[in-house]
């Protein structure tokens, strides 16, 4: 049969399968398209039968070939002695572009090279069990197939198809195409109508609600999915929003087009909001009269920036920075001119990255905050003071152990702030980084379970304690595994989107449980720290050079556990440590030796 052939046939059966719901139709797709996908993963262990030979013996050049879909480059990339077991490489295939090869457990699979993210080299990674974790900032990618599995990111990687020839020759067989974009969509399968009335409305346009809706297209979901977003835009990178500036473009920033959430049969509401849920009755009720019935119901509104209680905070220049809107207009407000003087509140990431991205767009800029160095509360009084003077020297002033008491204006702007300590600053432009409350007002008549803090109790599988209601992202109060399993709240980008696919799959009935491992990062002046990990620390080891910002932080609880680590230009450490969590392993001081700090890093594949 030809591959023509083969790929109509499919196609109808996809079509089919649809509505008719048939058991053989589904059971004959899932067994074709597994046979032939255009761009997948065969890892063949040399010494399995009927394995050898695929390779031409002997065979070193580069063969490409044309066939009726797509054009394809064949080469061989090394001999199989060339890798060490839970060993990567880069190899370049022919003249058209590289793969990341990797042996693990005597096999061979082949990825794109970079993190699908912001391009990260894996090759500098984490290698675990089946999977590759970015160095930069924790995305998780499986070997065999290139699906992103943990996050930050919307894209997988491309995966091609390797063999072990006679003579131990490793081929890797490529689509050409694949190799130059380093990335790949996850297939959504045919967008149809709706046959049997389920519905999942995701309430919450963000990452988390994106990344849910995906995966419960490219997991088979082929019922109607609605997502609620108050914002007037696609779902969007947020972590651009605190570098002002970088976010100028908002198509640029959009993790996908319409045409692709049209293609994927995912209806957007943008502009609206969700103003009561109604549990016995399945419906969902919206700002603008209008009620939804879902059959499940994912909750990812995440949170609202913070506004302190104080005299002038309403004047006109004070900015939150929390979505696409706060960073242009921030941007727009200073203006080219430097001619602004600029005061930021709060001595945490957010702060400090606004901080960071302003400062040359700024006339003057002083950063206030209760506590004693940035980020101290977080890194100890070494590091933090060394971040201190990486700001200073480019000009910005701090006011520690204190806080903004009043905003003074003319004319509706705001003009100065009055301090704690007595100090007056001027302010042109005055930027709040000072926590959050959550978006979960509309839940409190709901019968959902909601913390005094606001958030929203769920279980290792995301579900609320009403069945068929989850919940997500910054506002659940889910299990951590890295902590035992201890319900937290956490805010940040890449929990929120793997939230969102565990909720996904738990939705459709794929019993998945979290096994959460929180990993946080932050870029000032072009220095990257990264952190991976979560408790209250009672001692700390530091290792390299704090002053010159080049360093590894272990974080010990009382029983000298290691329970979070953090690096400046150390990769892939963090990582490392990141995998090693996941794993279910335990780290402690008696395990760093001085002879070999780092001998723990050998033992997470």
């Amino acid at each position: 049969m030809s591959n023509y052939v083969k790929q109509k046939m499919v196609s109808w059966l996809k079509i089919a399968a649809v509505c008719s719901r048939s058991p053989v139709i589904q059971h004959y797709f899932q067994e074709s398209s597994s046979i032939m996908g255009s761009s997948f993963s065969r890892s063949y262990s040399p010494n399995s039968c009927g394995n050898r030979g695929v390779a031409e013996s002997g065979g070193t050049g580069t063969i490409s070939r044309m066939d009726s879909t797509t054009h394809y480059v064949e080469s061989v990339v090394c001999n199989e002695n060339d890798l060490k077991d839970n060993e990567m490489k880069v190899f370049e295939v022919g003249e058209s572009g590289r793969v990341l090869l990797i042996k693990q457990k005597g096999e061979f699979s082949a990825v794109g090279t970079k993190c699908t993210h912001y391009g990260a080299p894996l090759v500098s990674g984490a290698l675990g069990d089946g999977r590759v974790r970015c160095p930069w900032h924790g995305a998780c990618f499986n070997i065999k197939t290139g699906d992103i599995e943990d996050f930050p990111g919307f894209d997988s990687l491309p995966c091609y198809q390797v063999t072990v020839g006679e003579k131990g020759e490793v081929k890797v067989r490529a689509k050409v195409s694949d190799l130059k974009s380093n990335k790949r969509i996850k297939d959504i399968g045919v967008a149809a109508p709706v046959c049997d009335g389920a519905v999942v409305v995701i309430v919450g346009g963000g990452p988390s609600g994106a990344t849910c809706a995906e995966t419960l297209r490219s997991e088979g979901y082929q019922g109607r999915i609605t997502i609620v977003s108050k914002e007037p835009y696609l779902p969007y990178d947020r972590t651009k929003v605190s570098k002002i500036g970088a976010a100028s473009n908002i198509e640029t920033l959009q993790a996908r087009s319409q045409e692709y959430y049209q293609n994927a049969n995912i209806e957007i509401l943008r502009n609206t909001e969700a103003t009561k849920v109604e549990p016995d009755e399945r419906l969902v009720h919206l700002n603008d009269g209008t009620k939804i019935r879902y059959s499940a119901l994912y909750l990812a509104t995440g949170s609202a920036p913070r506004k302190p209680d104080i005299p002038g905070i309403d004047l006109k220049n004070v900015f939150t920075v929390r979505d696409y809107e706060d960073n242009t207009n921030i941007l727009n407000t200073l203006g080219d001119n430097k001619d602004k003087n600029v005061v930021v509140l709060g001595l945490s990431f957010i702060g400090l990255e606004t901080a960071s991205s302003c400062n040359e767009k700024a006339k003057s800029m002083t950063v206030v905050g209760k506590d004693f160095a940035p980020l101290g509360q977080i890194f100890g009084r070494e590091i933090g003071q060394s971040l201190g003077k990486l700001f200073e020297d480019k000009g910005v002033k701090f006011e520690f152990d204190t806080t903004i008491t009043k905003c003074n204006g003319e004319n509706g702007m705001i003009k100065s702030v009055e301090l704690a300590n007595g100090t007056t600053l001027p302010a042109d432009v005055l930027i709040l980084g000072v926590g959050t409350t959550f978006y979960t007002n509309f839940l409190r008549d709901s019968g959902i379970e909601i913390t005094p803090t606001g958030s929203v109790n769920v279980n290792d599988r995301l579900e609320t304690n009403i069945k068929n209601i989850y919940a997500g992202g910054d506002i659940a109060n889910a299990p951590v595994f890295a902590k035992n399993n201890t319900q937290m709240s956490i805010g940040h980008i890449g929990l929120s989107q793997y939230h969102g696919r565990v909720a996904a799959l738990n939705i459709l009935k794929k019993e998945t449980k979290l096994k959460t491992v929180p990993y946080f990062w932050t870029t000032v002046f072009g220095k990257s720290i990264r952190y991976a990990g979560c408790g209250k620390s009672n001692s700390t080891l530091v290792d390299g050079d704090v002053d010159g910002l080049k360093f590894v932080i272990f974080f010990f609880d009382e029983s000298d556990k290691v329970i979070a680590v953090a690096s400046c230009m150390r990769d892939p450490i963090v990582s490392q440590f990141a995998e090693l969590l996941y794993q279910g392993k335990s780290l402690y001081k008696k395990d760093l030796k001085a002879d070999d700090l780092y001998a723990w890093t050998k033992n997470i594949n």
